[in-house]
């Protein structure tokens, strides 16, 4: 760390390659636990984007557990969690999201960050603002130190916006503590903060994602109420409308999903009757859900009902009616609904789109018509999954046809390695953060 001291003047204002440089240096600090060093003469201090860089490098090296390696970037896809969760239990049970994690190390974390926060105010002078109060309360919701959460919040109380509160919920949410971010959400009173719309799509959506749609009721219902403060937008009822369709298919149970069916039903005519105008996004949502529950009338009642509000169809919309006449073994009526989605010119077909079908086609013995498929998708643009094509290609051998070309095989094969090889390009990164630690410490 010594090192900070003698960093040229440009690093502050920095091109990203030296402020990555600096964040290391922090970094190694902690952890080799390290003290600070008060900055040299030369050093022009710290930016706010500087310090928000190392917040969040602190929360991506040290709260990350072995089994996060190599997963999706956070913009892909994320399974989130299902069920409320308890940090007291998953403590005395070493079950748990908490329990993947070594708790020595995300202390180490905790302690470095506030002793940096504190750091560049009281030895580099530098002032924090909203948006540095926000990463570090970011970070001590991530970490699960919710009693040190909360007093910092209230020591930087100037600070604290209704902004930051909502990231807090948001990242509460998202960790599974639906209990401790409606409990953040009653708190922005304590903080003279006042919660707007997002903040209420925030913990709606968090309740939500743990099946409490009672307590998300409730909340809409406080919304709905006259001269509200924060009336409702298109948002909270896509965010109810798209749970139930969500949670009905992991009950199991038909009574459940016939209940959830008609409570998605029941928002979208409440949504409608309070003069809210859904747009694609909501309509979706519904249509797949009616689709996954063989409610496929509905579903089309919907489809024209699209261009009466305003709202035109898109390729998701067209894609739950593909994958269920896939599901149901009418090939021809999914091949239809990929037609009419470009003729209307409503979207153009990806491998989203023609995969149902090509795998429809193979179980039903309608090999050539798949091999077509299949060279019209790679023509195209669109590269199949590797099981899409091991499938083709060994029903092509079995049922004795022709295969695919080689020029198309060759193509498809190199796109397929280029796919896997930007899913995987975490896994390096994050093995090269793990062996920084190791040599750090």
């Amino acid at each position: 760390m010594s090192s900070l001291a003698i960093l040229p003047p440009t690093t502050a204002s920095c091109s990203p390659r030296r402020r990555h440089l600096l964040v290391r240096q922090v970094i190694a600090a902690v952890l080799q636990r390290r003290p600070l060093p008060p900055p040299s003469p030369r050093f022009p201090g710290w930016t706010s984007e500087t310090v928000r860089d190392v917040l969040s490098s602190i929360s991506t090296y040290f709260f990350l557990s072995p089994r996060s390696v190599g997963r999706q970037r956070p913009s892909g896809r994320h399974r989130s969690p299902l069920r409320q969760r308890s940090l007291r239990c998953e403590s005395s049970s070493a079950r748990g999201p908490a329990a993947r994690r070594d708790p020595d190390t995300v202390a180490l974390g905790v302690a470095g960050a506030l002793e940096f926060y504190s750091w560049a105010e009281s030895r580099c002078g530098f002032p924090h603002d909203e948006l540095t109060c926000r990463d570090m309360s970011r970070l001590l919701a991530r970490a699960n130190c919710l009693p040190i959460l909360w007093r910092f919040l209230r020591a930087n109380e100037t600070l604290v916006g209704t902004a930051t509160v909502t990231e807090v919920i948001k990242v509460l949410g998202e960790e599974g503590l639906t209990k401790e971010a409606l409990a953040a959400f009653y708190r922005m009173k304590q903080l003279h903060c006042k919660p707007d719309v997002r903040s209420y799509n925030t913990v709606i959506s968090a309740l939500c994602r743990v099946g409490h749609f009672k307590k998300a009721r409730f909340l809409l219902d406080r919304m709905e109420l006259p001269g509200a403060r924060c009336p409702p937008d298109t948002f909270t009822y896509t965010i109810l409308i798209s749970s139930y369709c969500k949670h009905s298919l992991q009950t199991g149970c038909r009574k459940a999903i016939r209940r959830r069916i008609w409570e998605a039903n029941h928002m979208f005519r409440r949504m409608l009757f309070n003069g809210f105008v859904p747009d694609v996004v909501t309509y979706n949502c519904l249509i797949d859900g009616l689709c996954k529950t063989y409610r496929i009338e509905r579903a089309h009642e919907l489809l024209d009902d699209m261009p009466v509000k305003g709202c035109s169809p898109n390729r998701v919309t067209y894609n739950s009616f593909i994958r269920y006449y896939s599901v149901v073994n009418q090939v021809d009526k999914a091949v239809e609904m990929m037609r009419a989605m470009v003729s209307r010119n409503h979207g153009k077909p990806t491998s989203s789109s023609y995969t149902p079908i090509i795998h429809a086609l193979c179980e039903t013995g309608r090999v050539r018509e798949a091999r077509d498929f299949l060279v019209e998708m790679a023509a195209g643009g669109s590269m199949p999954r590797e099981f899409t094509y091991n499938l083709v290609c060994s029903a092509l051998n079995d049922a004795g046809e022709e295969t695919l070309p080689k020029d198309l095989c060759t193509r498809i094969e190199d796109g397929m390695r280029t796919r896997f090889r930007q899913v995987l390009q975490l896994k390096p990164m994050m093995r090269g953060k793990s062996m920084f630690i190791q040599e750090q410490v």
